[in-house]
């Protein structure tokens, strides 16, 4: 079964007719974007029309768009040597910069409308883009001049963007030395990286020394990335009057500093529990000083359960269909006409991601797959983030944009799926070890995120004063980690050179992408305890959810379930469903 995906459906080549042909159709319209708003902002004189011709012009604009910046980026990401992609993609970042203008001239001009609640109240239109509209105008206060905006989205290109293309091409490309049963070998970082999960112990730990030690090769030029990235989020975050990134972030996500103070509020509480699993895993792989880093993803059990790629599809379907049919046959289609690239390989960047790609209603999948029951999980819940791409179809382009901490709602939501279906079928022993999995990755997203949140927030603490060294980072993780896992963990073998490996830290308009993974799965986990309650009753409004994510606070999102997520109690209630878990593996573990 083919392990490459195809970009097809998008173009066949950067050569192709059809390539060549949306990039003309693209400067066409953004021509059409500039000549209007230099003929229309003079007044608000007909503001209704020249709004919803605006939209008409932004929605056009960004069908196209899209397909070529998508094209380029998704073929970079397997092919990080590829010059043409590479070229392609930095002219479409500087072809999006002649945006800027226009598009702050036009959300200046929104924001000084007095009356826009009639304005929006008297077109169908307007009505369908309410939250982005009123969402456009609230930000307005955060915009420079149309001058300033348009040179900073030029500079970008050749700074925060620029750093963060090196730090892909470095890690990309980057082979490893190690030597497994004798034999010296050079391998890429994402095959390295899924030895964590191999049952040999010996392999575990000599993959962890051998990742550490080639770091050392990319470290001065890694730490050179994240300094330039923080150091232009820092600056801009200044210029424009945002007490902090965090703010900015959290604006950008939708979602208040109460929500996200009580999840980690509750978070904190839990800590302790997690700490006791941690060290029961210790005791269970005969260490005494607590769990090695190299350790972490470690399987539990007798039963190694592995997956060829087509069995992993086969499961996933299967238990995809026993939620509803509408998600299994999505996943089944991803499958079957090649939207998931699942081979590791050299120049191939590490992780998982899914592109949803509105203008085409598909979504584009990257994993690194190696047979494990951990990547097959990945793979659920990457087809969950194309899940949710596939309910916003029908949405306008512009209302198809959700917030960070919603978008790990439906993945983790199907990681939960087809983790609770394997574990009712599966012999006690092979439970004990999904169970394990599940709180591993639990773990994960609960106290390994925590530890990224602490690390980030305090690189940009001391970034407003100075760039960091190689030993400042390093430390600042180990102080970070200590800090989440407690006694937990073997002090002797923490991982220094985490922020290296997570390529969350080096977008600058993505600043902390590490608490939404932990909101997705407390969140999902709140969804899933409905879902348990009513049934196939709960699939049409699920669905909803979804569509409606992009064009709401994660507030409003939240109580269309009839949660409050400022409450303290609906994170503990969420976090009680993982430590039931936890005991149960302790439980069962004695």
């Amino acid at each position: 079964m083919n392990m490459r995906w195809s970009l097809d459906d998008l173009y066949n080549s950067f050569d192709s007719k059809e390539f060549n042909n949306d990039l003309i159709l693209c400067d066409k319209k953004l021509k059409e974007i500039k000549l209007w708003t230099e003929n229309n902002l003079e007044s608000e004189d007909n503001a209704a029309k020249k709004i919803e011709e605006y939209i008409t012009l932004q929605i056009d604009f960004y069908n196209v768009f899209t397909k070529l910046i998508t094209f380029a980026n998704l073929t970079t990401t397997v092919e990080a040597r590829n010059e043409i992609a590479l070229k392609t993609l930095e002219k479409l970042q500087v072809k999006y910069t002649e945006l800027t203008k226009p598009s702050v001239s036009f959300q200046k001009w929104l924001g000084c409308i007095g009356n826009l609640e009639s304005i929006i109240s008297s077109s169908k239109l307007l009505e369908e883009h309410r939250f982005y509209l009123k969402e456009l105008s609230r930000n307005a206060r955060y915009l420079l001049s149309e001058e300033e905006e348009d040179i900073v989205s030029k500079m970008s290109n050749t700074g925060s963007k620029a750093w963060a293309k090196l730090q892909d091409m470095i890690t990309s490309t980057l082979l490893i030395d190690i030597n497994i049963n004798g034999e010296n070998k050079q391998l890429p970082l994402p095959i390295i990286r899924n030895m964590a999960y191999d049952k040999n112990p010996n392999i575990r730990k000599k993959a962890y020394e051998s990742e550490l030690e080639s770091y050392k090769k990319i470290e001065e030029s890694s730490c050179a990335c994240l300094n330039g990235i923080k150091g232009e989020v820092i600056t801009l975050c200044n210029l424009k009057g945002y007490s902090s990134p965090l703010e900015e972030t959290l604006l950008n996500s939708r979602m208040s500093k109460e929500t996200l103070d009580s999840m980690f509020q509750a978070i904190k509480e839990s800590l302790p529990i997690f700490h006791k699993y941690y060290k029961r895993k210790s005791k269970i792989l005969g260490h005494k000083n607590g769990l090695p880093f190299y350790d972490i993803f470690a399987p539990i059990g007798d039963v190694n359960i592995k997956f060829t790629y087509n069995e992993a599809r086969n499961y996933i379907v299967k238990n995809f269909r026993t939620f509803s049919d509408k998600l299994a046959d999505y996943a089944d289609n991803a499958f079957e006409n090649n939207w998931i690239d699942a081979e590791p390989r050299e120049g191939k960047r590490g992780g998982a991601f899914c592109s949803n790609i509105h203008a085409i209603k598909q979504s584009r999948i990257l994993a690194n797959f190696n047979g494990s029951f951990s990547n097959m999980i990945t793979l659920a819940h990457e087809l969950g983030h194309g899940y949710h791409g596939s309910c916003l179809v029908n949405e306008s382009i512009l209302n198809s944009s959700y917030p960070m901490p919603i978008a790990e709602t439906a993945s983790i939501f199907c990681e939960t799926i087809v983790m609770n279906a394997a574990l009712k079928e599966v012999k006690e022993k092979e439970a004990l070890s999904i169970l394990e999995s599940s709180i591993s990755n639990a773990g994960q997203v609960i106290v390994d995120i925590y530890s990224r949140f602490l690390f980030e927030s305090e690189v940009f603490k001391r970034r407003k004063d100075s760039a960091l060294t190689v030993s400042e980072l390093k430390e600042i993780m180990i102080n970070s980690q200590k800090e989440a896992y407690g006694d937990s963990l073997d002090s002797s073998y923490l991982h220094p050179y985490m922020w290296i490996n997570k390529s969350h830290y080096y977008s600058a308009s993505r600043s902390f992408y590490n608490f939404p993974y932990a909101f997705g799965l407390l969140f999902s986990k709140g969804i899933y305890s409905e879902y348990l309650k009513r049934g196939n009753d709960f699939v049409k409004d699920y669905d909803k959810l979804l569509a409606e994510t992009g064009k709401n606070n994660i507030v409003d999102v939240a109580k269309m379930m009839g949660f409050d997520i400022n409450s303290l109690d609906f994170w503990r209630s969420s976090l009680k469903q993982i430590e039931m878990d936890i005991n149960k593996f302790l439980d069962l573990s004695k």
